[in-house]
């Protein structure tokens, strides 16, 4: 069965931006979709968040997707998991916080297992604007893959963080995505 779950991040819920539109893509497409509402999420604590996530049905053929917060949410799940996922899509990825003075991000770890992580993604896809408002830039998507030593990355021009309230980013709809799930 093709399945593909969806995190969302920091302050929004399942109902946000492109996810609800994704989600209707991909069911006409035949995939069942998961988008669970993550509690706490201003600012999303990965005590709270990595036991819904381990909750979810993962199984090989899982494709699964991360939005900001989501993202390192996803690298945790990977440290954790003992089986190698289809396709992993980060979308404005970060795994450090390191643009903002003394500011704590408790969704973060202080490392990640990187061999582990790189073991159980077969595919890795990894989306940074290079003018992400928030610092997920493209210069960051670019340590992250070198870190696991694999993935693509792929740098929208000017599409800032795909997403944000903040920044009046609506996002309602995102084909580049669409076109990047396998």
């Amino acid at each position: 069965m093709k399945n593909v779950i969806l995190f969302h991040g920091t302050g929004e819920t399942p109902q946000h931006f492109w996810y609800p539109w994704l989600q209707k893509e991909l069911e006409m497409k035949g995939y069942t979709v998961c988008i669970p509402e993550l509690p706490n999420t201003n600012p999303p604590a990965l005590d709270q968040w990595l036991p819904i996530a381990l909750q979810q049905h993962i199984t090989q053929e899982s494709i699964i997707i991360g939005h900001s917060a989501g993202c390192p949410l996803i690298l945790s799940l990977l440290e954790k998991i003992n089986l190698p996922v289809k396709q992993i899509i980060l979308v404005a990825a970060f795994f450090q916080y390191n643009h903002i003075p003394n500011y704590n991000e408790p969704i973060l770890q202080k490392t990640y297992n990187w061999k582990k992580i790189a073991k159980n993604s077969k595919d890795l896809i990894v989306i940074n604007a290079d003018n992400d408002p928030w610092g997920c830039t493209d210069i960051v998507g670019k340590q992250l893959i070198t870190y696991i030593k694999k993935g693509t990355l792929v740098m929208p021009k000017g599409e800032g963080h795909m997403g944000s309230d903040t920044y009046h980013q609506p996002y309602k709809e995102f084909p580049l995505l669409l076109k990047l799930i396998d």
